[in-house]
């Protein structure tokens, strides 16, 4: 698993975020360096629903592979209310948008200029450890990781 490091963003005006949070590691398989193109290049398994303060540490995660991230696009049936955008310790922006798009279940989408996009595949944050735990090992043994566990299997 990746930590995040350093300061980990600004919490949306109003919010504050726990200290267990913020010294939470962050849940996140990346595929291997050097593992060529791929559709996913990571599994992450947030902590909550809560992008705004579930991002911030995911941002700080990808900052070696992916720095600089300044927009992210996420499925909106699958988070609680966010903000439009993140304001980041080295004072960059991140806009936040939401995607009704069926290709993007399950997914998040991180663009960085000059570095280029990431895909990664959410696992829900209730996922039971074990099923959520699978994509995230397949994933960092670089083969295609298995589809995460949906939000309806694991609410039931």
């Amino acid at each position: 698993m990746s930590r995040a490091s350093g300061g980990v963003g600004v919490p949306p005006t109003g919010r504050t975020r726990s200290a267990a949070a913020e010294e939470a590691p962050v849940r996140l398989a990346l595929s291997p360096p050097g593992s060529g193109p791929r559709l996913i290049d990571g599994v992450w398994w947030p902590r909550s629903h809560d992008l705004g303060t579930s991002l911030p540490g995911l941002l700080a995660a990808l900052e070696e592979r992916w720095p600089g991230v300044t927009r992210v696009t996420v499925d909106r049936s699958a988070w609680g209310p966010w903000p439009d955008s993140l304001l980041m310790p080295d004072g960059r922006t991140v806009r936040v948008t939401r995607s009704p798009a069926a290709r993007d279940r399950g997914t998040i989408r991180l663009l960085s200029y000059g570095v280029g996009r990431c895909d990664l595949r959410v696992v829900p944050p209730e996922a039971d450890p074990a099923d959520a735990r699978r994509p995230m090992a397949a994933n960092r043994a670089g083969s295609r990781p298995p589809a995460a566990p949906s939000r309806r299997r694991t609410e039931e």
